[in-house]
């Protein structure tokens, strides 16, 4: 059963975000671009892919907290529990949900690596490096601004396709102040007043409808 607490929010830089409730830190993908702050005192991690710019391993393997990752997700010397799609597991005080399955090719003849998105309470949505539309209402979504496979067209469109309640830009490790103010400019216009930028520091809390 999802839970109906609101929840405390931390956005990190690039693809990073921390949830709390009560005295337990859930965080999703501190990678190298991201501050490490961001495990400090944490639960537990949750890993979308292998890709550096979504988990520090060194920082993670020095920390602490229990590691969550999609099987065939490749972290190392870093234990992990592997998450399987579609069972709902508790972790951290949260319940939790992998979807998804696949990184978003940059060019067609990709291999692309395992990525899986997190639903937590049924309701908080991170995807990772890619576009799945989850089969559920979403009242929060993390939606990637900038990156190599990634038009703003497709990111304006993924949350026209989930319709939350409200959308936050996250994984703009890659540009500049004037490309992320273009992407957030096309954002906010396009998005029917769901999407706001957080800027990395920001914390707020996250009330349930």
């Amino acid at each position: 059963m999802a839970s109906v607490a609101t929840v405390k929010l931390t956005r990190f830089a690039h693809s990073c975000v921390r949830l709390e409730t009560g005295n337990r830190a859930l965080v999703i993908d501190p990678g190298i671009w991201s501050e490490s702050t961001s495990v400090d005192g944490a639960t537990a991690v949750l890993v979308t892919h292998e890709h550096r710019d979504h988990i520090n391993e060194t920082l993670i393997a020095g920390t602490g907290p229990a590691v969550y990752a999609p099987k065939g997700c490749v972290l190392g010397d870093v234990a992990v529990t592997e998450m399987e799609l579609g069972i709902n597991k508790q972790i951290a005080g949260f319940g939790v949900v992998a979807v998804g399955g696949e990184h978003a090719r940059v060019v067609d003849d990709q291999d692309p690596c395992v990525n899986v998105g997190y639903i937590i309470d049924d309701r908080i949505y991170h995807p990772g490096d890619a576009l799945h539309v989850p089969d559920q209402p979403i009242e929060t979504l993390f939606v990637p601004v900038q990156a190599s496979w990634l038009k703003t067209s497709e990111a304006i469109d993924f949350v026209a396709q989930i319709a939350p309640r409200r959308a936050f830009g996250i994984h703009e490790g890659q540009i500049n102040q004037r490309g992320l103010a273009a992407a957030n400019h096309w954002l906010e216009k396009e998005c029917d007043g769901r999407y706001q930028w957080l800027p990395p520091g920001t914390t707020i809390d996250l009330t349930p409808d």
